[in-house]
């Protein structure tokens, strides 16, 4: 892959990683689906999840995002602290999900790992990793 190449692809990870957060930050299940390949792949600390469809994926998110309903959360952002392009159709990122209260004070941090697939129809999500937050130096989007 030449180094343009990679470059354009990291911007078209990043940009679909931009869209899912706001998209996620509305709380509505269906916003975020789009943003997912089938089948896709979620590890957290506490289980790991094989979701064949987005039906299941539907049924992961609905009740996580109804916690945060109640929780006041107010939106989601994307502190990006890695980023690497493995081939031409699978870029890596790592970084920091910071969600805030609708009163714009800090909620709690979830450290993610995203796997993106670039399918006929765009990038897509793959693969979620949630882990501890390790504090990275915030990535130079421009330089991607």
């Amino acid at each position: 892959m030449s180094p343009l190449e990679t470059a354009g692809n990291q911007a078209a990870a990043l940009r679909t990683l931009d869209g899912y957060y706001r998209a996620f930050s509305t709380l509505e299940v269906q916003a975020v689906l789009p943003y997912f390949h089938e089948p896709s792949l979620l590890i957290s600390p506490q289980r790991v999840l094989a979701a064949p469809t987005l039906a299941v994926l539907a049924g992961v998110f609905t009740p996580a995002m109804e916690g945060l309903r109640t929780r006041e959360f107010g939106r989601s952002e994307l502190s990006v602290g890695f980023v690497e392009s493995l081939s031409s159709s699978a870029t890596l990122v790592t970084g920091v999900a910071l969600r805030y209260k609708s009163n714009g004070q800090e909620l709690e941090r979830v450290g993610v790992t995203y796997v993106l697939h670039k399918a006929e129809s765009g990038w897509k999500i793959a693969v979620i990793i949630l882990h501890d937050p390790h504090e990275f130096a915030p990535h130079d989007k421009s330089s991607v």
